[in-house]
């Protein structure tokens, strides 16, 4: 019966959904509020939800970064890298120390290295919490592109350095003698080589089959897929890091292709919107009523100042001296939604960590990505709509600029 209303649910979700773009309610968060719904009157047993969360959230976010990599036209990319290229390599760690520097006085009691890995995992941002906005046509594309491809790298990016506090905390508590030196090393070199061979080769074997007529375009979509599968198990298998090897794949991929496979374009708009909401979910029935429950005044302060100041000030600082307007800085500092990463991530070193820390850094991050889902989905439609208007009174600006580098934009999204 459960899973009938659930199904119920999601055909009558869909049926809306376009009407509902246009409000404040955004996918994640009716589908983590369905999950809390269906936790507190039991419908649906909590036993193995975490398990499944786990997996989905995984399956989701390998797909997400794949195939968003997939619709990035790296010719583009490189005439106008600067916006993203400074929010990942600056801005990313600069949210992590400053991130670290806030916790320290609201974590009281905490090791050092699991506040930094607190910071961590609540550095990176979600592109599908943040879909309402880098999809919304009124803002300008050269704004939405930098977002998407933020979004897309901070995941992978991260991840070693979540992994490697999570290893200095357990280290400090005598649980763990790993090389964090080596693996770091191996995580971030050996995960974008095992992305480029699995994306340049399966890109160059789909064109040959094409051209020779040996098969078609559903054909296409499930080795798609595959490769996304191939490159994240790949990199794991050698040591490397998958998320970023899912990345650059994704990336080898599209740019090899240049918009021969149409799946890579239509599976994010609309099935892949089922493995989201599923992760969503699964987050609100598994973990959503427990974090709330274990929700302290200082947790919440901190989970505001990551989203409004952090955040917001590392972007800002890593944009001064390029040609990003205050308002466009102040714009890309908020919408840095927090979303199934930093979920999945806690979920990855919470068996790595000390019994007595790895709940809390679980909670902490859960309730984060409520919060932010709620936040950040409450002002993404008027947010836009105040930003668009901002940017069209300043007239020739950089943000409004054409690339003209490719006929391919560098971001292809069909808007429904």
């Amino acid at each position: 019966m459960a899973l009938l209303i659930l199904t119920v649910f999601t055909v009558g979700f869909c049926m809306i959904a376009r009407r509902l773009s246009s409000t404040v309610l955004t996918a994640p968060m009716v589908f983590i509020a369905l999950g809390i719904l269906f936790a507190e009157t039991g419908f649906l047993p909590q036993a193995d939800a975490e398990t499944s969360l786990h997996l989905v959230a995984e399956v989701a976010l390998i797909l997400l970064l794949f195939l968003d990599a997939a619709q990035t036209d790296l010719s583009a990319l490189r005439a106008r890298h600067t916006w993203p290229l400074r929010m990942l390599i600056i801005g990313l760690p600069l949210s992590i120390l400053l991130g670290t520097l806030a916790a320290l006085p609201l974590l009281d009691g905490w090791p050092i290295f699991a506040v930094a890995l607190m910071a961590a995992i609540l550095a990176p941002t979600d592109a599908a919490l943040g879909q309402a906005v880098v999809t919304n046509p009124i803002v300008p594309e050269r704004v939405r592109r930098a977002l998407t491809v933020e979004s897309g790298l901070n995941d992978g990016l991260a991840l070693p350095v979540v992994l490697l506090f999570a290893s200095l905390t357990a280290q400090e508590m005598g649980q763990d003698d790993t090389n964090w030196i080596l693996f770091g090393a191996m995580q971030l070199l050996l995960g974008p080589l095992a992305g480029v061979f699995v994306g340049y080769l399966g890109g160059k074997l789909l064109i040959a089959a094409q051209t020779r007529q040996w098969t078609s375009e559903i054909y296409e979509g499930i080795a798609a897929v595959a490769l996304a599968g191939m490159a994240y198990l790949g990199a794991d298998v050698i040591g490397g890091n998958g998320f970023i090897a899912a990345f650059v794949a994704g990336l080898s991929f599209g740019n090899v292709l240049k918009g021969r496979c149409k799946f890579v374009y239509e599976f994010t708009e609309s099935d892949g919107q089922i493995v989201t909401w599923a992760a969503f979910f699964l987050l609100g029935l598994a973990l959503v009523p427990e974090a709330i429950a274990h929700l302290t005044w200082p947790v919440f302060a901190l989970i505001l100042i990551s989203l409004f100041i952090v955040r917001p000030l590392a972007i800002w600082l890593s944009l001064l001296g390029s040609d990003a307007s205050p308002t466009t800085r102040i714009f890309f500092g908020w919408f840095g939604p927090r979303g199934l990463a930093t979920a999945l991530f806690a979920l990855l070193v919470v068996q790595k960590i000390d019994h007595d820390f790895a709940k809390p850094v679980l909670f902490l991050a859960v309730n984060a990505v409520w919060i932010s889902a709620l936040l950040h989905g409450i002002s993404a439609v008027p947010g836009a709509k105040l930003f668009a208007a901002k940017i069209s009174k300043l007239g020739d600006c950089p943000e409004t600029e054409a690339i003209t580098v490719s006929a391919k934009p560098l971001i292809t999204r069909h808007h429904h």
